[in-house]
């Protein structure tokens, strides 16, 4: 890939409750699809009050979150020794391979979060607490 842009109007958002073998059920935009990217996903998730995404740990993928609207509940750390963090709009968050995390909307409307993983490989999620 030489290089992409993309308005995140133009990308479609995709209802994840449609597709029974995908959780979250959340609505997601697939920015990295859309360019054509490679090495990294990127994905603007969309969360209503009380949606998550359930703590959980990859064995390859490093990802980064950063809050763009709403008030989160952050759950990370390795099984055993979480961290529950509250955060809001302008925070970064990040959990590397083998490393739980998780965050809940806490917000009263609809929250947003961009997400950043690589390396862009299949990686569903692990649970941590049957992790070394």
């Amino acid at each position: 890939m030489d290089y992409g842009v993309v308005h995140t109007d133009d990308v479609p958002r995709t209802d994840l409750s449609q597709i029974e073998e995908i959780p979250p059920d959340l609505d997601v935009q697939s920015i990295g699809d859309e360019l054509g990217l490679e090495n990294m996903r990127i994905n603007v998730w969309y969360f209503e009050p009380g949606e998550e995404i359930r703590y959980h740990a990859h064995a390859e993928q490093e990802e980064c979150y950063y809050i763009i609207k709403g008030e989160f509940s952050l759950k990370l750390g390795k099984s055993g020794e979480t961290e529950l963090i509250e955060a809001g709009p302008g925070t970064f968050f990040a959990a590397g391979p083998g490393t739980g995390h998780g965050h809940r909307y806490v917000g009263d409307d609809e929250g947003i979060i961009l997400g950043i993983g690589a390396p862009n490989v299949d990686d569903p999620g692990l649970d941590p607490h049957d992790l070394d």
